[in-house]
């Protein structure tokens, strides 16, 4: 496998992986923007499932933004890497306005993407986490993290290409991976997309509008623990052979 038309094509390819969520009525999937909406948009549609947003914001390293120090998302949850923030010897004034400047855009965001929309509510639901790529994980694990904090009783991250590393640590911590597509080398996400150009706010927009429903009355589908994996258990990892 050499990867994906665009995001679209990917959605379709990770839905396939995913297809024991079908028509479940306690699943809802959450898309990392702006990259991970096209791909969740596809996702939700072949599940039949609410589609919604959560907004999970990179914290870059000063004078080297690429490069993630931690993340924050909606509820004030905030992951860090600590020994990579000693190591660089990050100042505290240079940490803070990093992450105001952060907290800021993600509150710009939510009020964009969503609109009048209410969030959707997740507590006691199945929740899958969608993005374009994994290749940290960090802003990954930062989504997890507010899942949880809202009550998900099970969480699904499912990427259409991901870093061996970051899918083997993810796992490591008990969460549940779907990957359609696992290289080594790994290069990064965008090595993997012939048309990887950014993502506008307004097809964003245009997308969760179109994918966003009321979910039914919770209806667990039967009895699964937190991170239980779609038709296994909670340390599943989905890959396609390259």
């Amino acid at each position: 496998m050499n990867g994906f038309i665009n995001r679209r094509q990917a959605g379709r390819t990770l839905a396939a992986q995913l297809a024991d969520l079908r028509n479940r009525p306690d699943v809802i999937v959450l898309a990392l923007p702006r990259g991970g909406v096209p791909v969740a948009f596809e996702v939700a549609r072949a599940l039949h499932a609410p589609l919604d947003v959560v907004i999970v914001r990179k914290l870059g390293v000063p004078d080297h933004p690429e490069l993630a120090m931690g993340a924050i998302a909606g509820g004030k949850v905030t992951v860090l890497n600590r020994p990579l923030m000693r190591a660089l010897r990050v100042e505290t004034a240079d940490f803070d306005r990093v992450l105001a400047a952060e907290r800021k855009e993600l509150v710009r965001r939510e009020h964009l993407y969503r609109g009048s929309r209410p969030p959707l509510t997740l507590a006691g639901r199945t929740v899958v986490l969608v993005d374009d790529g994994l290749a940290t994980g960090a802003t990954m694990s930062a989504a997890i993290t507010a899942a949880a904090h809202q009550h998900a009783a099970a969480i699904v991250v499912a990427v259409p290409v991901a870093s061996p590393q970051a899918v083997e640590e993810l796992r490591a911590a008990g969460h549940t991976v779907v990957a359609a597509f696992t290289p080594e080398p790994f290069y990064g996400v965008g090595r993997w997309y012939e048309d990887f150009s950014p993502t506008s706010d307004t097809e964003v927009t245009t997308l969760l509008a179109a994918g966003w429903r009321p979910p039914t009355p919770a209806q667990p589908h039967g009895e699964s623990p937190h991170g239980a994996a779609p038709g296994g258990n909670a340390n599943t990892h989905h890959a396609i052979a390259r």
